[in-house]
């Protein structure tokens, strides 16, 4: 593999509604990548593309072949019927989950189920899940939704502990500077 992703040309449109034209950039896969751009602009049609998730129109990525990527998307998409611990696991193990939430203060809270849980609190399960799955490059999009300053700070502590490739979509410089030094793309 090589030490990034290369994004050339890429355009992706929904029902007649361009959203990338012909978008290119090299994203590094070191440190913290942030992507920023107005609401609308395919910061999160990108990270499908990324993902596989979506199929470009016309464009071409590489770099992300052989990669095992872990996810915290915009929604925090828990079962309803699991666990605290049992969401975190999925991908991985209950060793890995627990330590993942105990790392997010949530230890005390692993057979609470997601409606006995705070949109807070749900928000740290998906992102136990993905720090627990332990993949080569974490995706996170809004990651902060619903945390206070202290779990942004915590959370944002714990992804960085990873010591994996961060790329993150956020709107918010605040929360950007909790990851430190970081490297900035942006799409219009």
């Amino acid at each position: 593999m090589h030490d990034g992703i290369s994004v050339k040309n890429v355009s992706k449109s929904f029902g007649g509604h361009v959203v990338l034209n012909r978008f290119s950039a090299e994203i590094s896969l070191f440190g913290v990548t942030v992507l920023r751009g107005s609401s609308g602009a395919g910061k999160t049609t990108l990270f499908r593309l990324l993902l596989g998730l979506e199929r470009p129109e016309a464009g071409e990525i590489s770099g992300m072949s052989g990669r095992k990527p872990a996810v915290v998307f915009q929604e925090d998409r828990l079962l309803p019927w699991a666990t605290a611990l049992e969401n975190a696991a999925l991908g991985s193990d209950d060793a890995r989950a627990t330590a993942a939430l105990e790392k997010l203060g949530l230890g005390e809270s692993l057979c609470l189920l997601p409606r006995e849980l705070s949109g807070g609190m749900k928000r740290r399960v998906a992102i136990a899940r993905a720090l627990a799955y332990q993949g080569d490059i974490l995706f996170l999009d809004e990651p902060f939704t619903g945390l206070d300053e202290e779990n942004k700070r915590i959370a944002a502590n714990a992804m960085l502990a990873a010591q994996i490739p961060i790329l993150v979509i956020t709107h918010d410089d605040a929360e950007v500077e909790l990851f430190g030094k970081y490297c900035e793309i942006v799409i219009d």
